[in-house]
This record gives structure tokens, sequence and C-alpha cells, in this order.
């Protein structure tokens, strides 16, 4: 299942992780710590949606 960002429009797609943050690829979006933050616009989980 894919998450965006509610704020700029990322994708967080577990296949691909977020390895620059130290997301591995296959982490599913409820398995990403909780002080991890979007990659383009610094925004918290809370902030993501599921991608319908």
């Amino acid at each position: 299942m894919k998450y965006i960002c509610d704020v700029c429009g990322y994708v967080y797609d577990p296949v691909i992780g977020d390895p620059d943050s130290g997301v591995e690829p296959g982490t599913e979006f409820a398995d990403i710590p909780e002080d991890w933050v979007c990659p383009l616009c610094g925004v918290g989980k809370e902030d993501f949606s599921i991608l319908e």
C-alpha cells in the first residue's frame, strides 16, 4: 500500500522505501520510525494518507 504526503504530494512506496533516510526497501509505512519525516517537505507521518 502506498501513502501520499498531503502537503507536497510525495508518494511513499514500500517497495522502494526511503534509503536516503535509512528506511530499507520492503518497509511498510506502519513500520517506519515515528520520527521519520517526508524527504521533500519535512512533515511527519501524520500528514500522509493512503494513496487510493
